[in-house]
């Protein structure tokens, strides 16, 4: 079911949403919609990304080190929202396929940072190239205002869990 603004404007929506009230319902909790959402994009995502020979969790970890290099494993994986045990087999896959490079940080030698190989810049390009229509199609129907508010309420709910 849609909630359409008027329904919205109408009537709060937070009791329907809250797991502990009688009158819960899943269509009006927040965690179960943005779920449903990631798992979508995730299958439609996936399909571009797999054409050029990268699987989700690689996807992110460039999109990490496209924004900012070199950076602390242990960073790479809490921005990805990746346990460290597993972005460890992340990042030896990486390193095999020549994605990343990693070395001691100079700062801190205890520390292993990453780093994008040239051939991550190339990948990097081409996934962005992928994802740029899966983007634009999930965009569509929102203004610039809409965006901007998404994108803070989503800030929030995260800033609410910390």
């Amino acid at each position: 079911m849609k909630l359409s603004q008027e329904y919205e404007l109408a009537e709060d929506l937070r009791p329907f949403g809250d797991p502990g009230s009688d009158e819960f319902r899943v269509d009006a909790y927040p965690f179960y919609l943005l779920n449903r959402a990631v798992s979508r994009y995730n299958v439609v995502i996936e399909s571009h990304l797999r054409q050029i020979g990268l699987d989700i969790p690689s996807w992110r970890v460039l999109m990490i080190l496209g924004e900012m290099e070199p950076l602390p494993i242990a960073q790479v994986a809490k921005s990805a929202v990746i346990n460290i045990s597993t972005m460890m087999r992340i990042v030896e896959r990486m390193q095999k396929a020549e994605l990343i490079e990693t070395a001691a940080s100079s700062s801190d030698g205890r520390v292993t940072e990453l780093r994008l190989t040239a051939t991550g810049h190339e990948k990097l390009a081409a996934a962005r190239e992928a994802a740029a229509p899966v983007y634009r199609k999930l965009i569509r129907g929102f203004s610039a205002t809409d965006f901007g508010r998404m994108l803070d309420m989503l800030g929030r709910l995260h800033d609410n869990l910390e």
